[in-house]
């Protein structure tokens, strides 16, 4: 099984491209942002195809019978444990990220943390739009962006240290404020990050 981002490059070029070069569909689940978009367009540019789904549109067995090569969770409104703002996208972590590599973005990214069951609480101080310093680990879909980086950030909530699963790793902690930015499952290809790869203000 291949694992999210084995190349090098940066965060969403890592993420969308495929061994052997073969064509690449990736899905994008949009928890209703205005974001979505935006990662659409750079995703399309390394990928063949890009599908966009909001998170009431589809399930698992409608992503299964999709087959993407690779999920992205949107940012989104909200928290990832009320299905008003996440939908389906519990369920389709936990019943078809397993084997489908998958990248969760700000809400996708505390949607991870949620489904393996972690807590998500509020964040020490309200980030919209504000930059931050982020020291990563340089593997997986931050493997070839230098450490630390600028990144955009645009969240009141974050992953609890405490009560993060066994199952997931921090990759990723901002430098100003030490709240966790990225996270790792240990068996499957998923990982998460809090900060928007897609601003114009982050600088990997």
């Amino acid at each position: 099984m291949d694992r999210v981002g084995e190349e090098d490059g940066c965060i969403v070029h890592g993420y969308g491209s495929s061994p052997g070069g073969r064509p690449v569909k990736v899905l994008i689940l949009d928890n209703y942002d205005s974001f979505v978009y935006n990662l659409a367009q750079y995703v399309g540019e390394i990928a063949d195809k890009v599908v966009v789904k909001r998170n009431d549109e589809i399930d698992v067995a409608g992503v299964k019978e999709l087959s993407p090569d690779r999920i992205i969770i949107s940012p989104g409104p909200g928290t990832p444990s009320n299905t008003r703002y996440f939908g389906t996208c519990t369920a389709i972590l936990r019943e078809v990220s397993n084997e489908t590599p998958t990248l969760g973005v700000c809400l996708g990214h505390q949607g991870i943390v949620h489904a393996f069951g972690g807590r998500i609480i509020r964040a020490k101080r309200l980030r919209h739009g504000k930059t931050s310093p982020i020291r990563h680990d340089g593997k997986g879909v931050l493997r070839g962006v230098k450490s630390p980086f600028e990144a955009t950030r645009y969240h009141s909530l974050v992953a609890e240290k405490k009560s993060l699963p066994k199952s997931l790793d921090v990759t990723a902690q901002s430098i100003d404020d030490n709240e966790i930015m990225g996270v790792r499952h240990r068996e499957f290809p998923i990982e998460g990050v809090q900060f928007h790869p897609e601003s114009i203000l982050t600088v990997p």
